[in-house]
């Protein structure tokens, strides 16, 4: 039987919002073990405020945007490691830095582990699940700490309205009227945006592990789809 494949933007702010969220970590496990029979899952993980704060210091030290995107990168990568030590994985192995590399660990696997791979300008490893999903032939799932898209940041803005479907363009166009910037906290960058709208990829954006299983499962969730 041809298992799935998933590729998932795990976002830093589950992993680690200021302490590292064991019990989300814990079923995120589990989530993932259930379903290896049926799927392969690639887990591109992303920096979140820790990430942030490193960016944040080198500009305001006027470093370069290269030099920000490169700490993002490196923060990215620590965590695919430290999770892949959470599943058990073999500390030798490492961690893929592109996607022959991933392709190549993924026919052996039946999940992997990365953060950012090589560099490249403004982007974010949303960046990376997405041109991932292209070249796997992939499904995409961005697992964050909002349900789903929304009209406006829902945090900032008592009156935004949640989204739960969107085309791919329409997207795209809210994506670009938000300026890029090294670590940017937006539920999908837009060279992300761009890579679903161009490749026509099929995308999910989940809250929490219990929609993100029903993704999985192929059930009703609440989230976002972006499609069509």
């Amino acid at each position: 039987m041809k298992k799935d494949i998933w590729v998932v933007s795990l976002g830093g702010s589950k992993i680690i919002p200021d302490e590292v969220d064991l019990n989300f970590i814990q079923e995120f496990r589990r989530t993932i073990l259930k379903h290896i029979k049926s799927a392969k899952f690639v887990i591109v993980c992303g920096g979140g405020s820790i990430a942030r704060k490193y960016i944040n210091s080198l500009k305001s030290d006027k470093k370069s945007d290269y030099l920000q995107s490169l700490a993002g990168i490196s923060v990215t990568r620590l965590n695919a490691r430290i999770m892949s030590y959470f599943f058990g994985e073999d500390p030798e192995l490492g961690i893929p830095h592109d996607m022959k590399h991933v392709e190549s660990m993924l026919r052996k696997n039946d999940f992997i582990f990365c953060g950012g791979l090589r560099y490249a300008p403004d982007q974010t490893s949303d960046a990376t699940a997405a041109r991932l999903a292209n070249h796997l032939n992939a499904t995409f799932i961005n697992l964050t700490n909002v349900k789903g898209l929304f009209t406006a940041d829902p945090k900032k803005d008592r009156s935004a309205k949640f989204i739960d479907s969107i085309s791919w363009k329409d997207f795209n166009s809210m994506a670009n009227k938000i300026k890029f910037s090294a670590g940017q906290h937006f539920v999908l960058d837009q060279s992300a945006a761009e890579e679903i709208m161009k490749h026509k990829i099929t995308t999910h954006i989940v809250g929490n592990i219990r929609d993100f299983e029903k993704v999985i499962s192929k059930k009703q969730f609440i989230g976002t789809t972006i499609k069509g």
